[in-house]
């Protein structure tokens, strides 16, 4: 089995894949069709949903505590999840904006507003996994046993799934 820092940046490898996605989406915007902006929101959307916020979600359950306790200080991650939050907000807003340009013709005030969640979403996200690779899984390598690491597996598995299913009866409107 894979340590939990190795499969931590495994996936947070495939999530960058993604990430750029919504770098790229936000350059497109002003220059691509408007039928090409709304399924690159949509999609968008649909990563936030049900690949990265349940991968969040995980982390808070299961990572964030064990690095608080490794630390002797749960609230050292409190800026962590402060990132969550953001990410969460800005999905809302993406999906507003994804319903609002689906009904309506996509003006440039409509495109300066996708630029600026997308860009912002983008931002926030690959600071966020480069804290988590440099800060957090070190500690993690350094301080826990063999054991423990399965546990962490185990239970960031578990909460991932868990997360997904809780999240499967949401799909994007139209």
């Amino acid at each position: 089995m894979a340590t939990l820092p190795q499969r931590v940046r495994d996936e947070h490898r495939e999530l960058r894949v993604r990430i750029e996605v919504l770098r790229t989406l936000a350059d497109s915007i002003g220059s691509a069709d408007a039928e090409s902006i709304r399924e690159g929101v949509g999609q968008a959307y649909a990563f936030l949903i049900h690949q990265l916020i349940p991968h969040a979600q995980a982390e808070e359950q299961v990572f964030y505590p064990t690095v608080g306790r490794l630390l002797r200080a749960l609230e050292a991650t409190q800026t962590m999840s402060r990132d969550h939050l953001e990410v969460i907000r800005l999905t809302e807003e993406l999906e507003a904006l994804r319903l609002h340009v689906f009904y309506t013709p996509v003006s440039e005030a409509d495109e300066r507003a996708l630029r600026r969640v997308l860009y912002g979403l983008y931002a926030i996200i690959k600071l966020h996994l480069a804290k988590e690779e440099e800060i957090y899984l070190p500690i993690l390598e350094a301080r826990l046993a063999a054991s423990e690491v399965d546990g962490l597996v185990q239970a960031m598995e578990g909460m991932v799934m868990e997360a997904k299913s809780s999240l499967s009866t949401i799909e994007p409107r139209e």
